[in-house]
């Protein structure tokens, strides 16, 4: 079982910067795949970004947001730059035992954080 707890969200102004924080529970964070996914209202919810086991990260919003992990803090980062107002939405942290980008196969999910940017 993993317990996941994101942090970080909020108001911020168009051009600007946030990094969301998902701190996981358990001794076994570091063999999981980590992934970010985000939600708006009467959407589904669409993969952000992913890290490995080993490190290895992709993420749809290219050259704006980047994914990391801390495996001694048992905790991975997003962070989001150049903020759009289309970027608002309630971003959520999930993890998986395998390399997966695909929603539906993540094994547990945090409750969510919202983040809204203003124009």
């Amino acid at each position: 079982q993993v317990q996941l707890v994101e942090s970080g969200g909020g108001l911020v102004q168009a051009g600007g910067s946030l990094r969301l924080s998902c701190a996981a529970s358990g001794r076994t964070f570091s063999s999981y795949t980590m992934g970010w996914f985000r939600q708006t209202p009467g959407k589904e919810r669409a993969f952000v970004a992913a890290i490995s086991r080993s490190g290895t990260a992709t993420s749809s919003v290219k050259g704006r947001f980047t994914i990391s992990r801390d495996n001694a803090k048992n905790t991975v980062y997003l962070q989001m730059n150049s903020l759009k107002p289309e970027d608002t939405a309630v971003y959520y942290c999930a993890a998986a035992t395998r390399w997966v980008i695909s929603e539906e196969k993540y094994d547990y999910w945090g409750q969510g954080t919202q983040v809204t940017v203003s124009s």
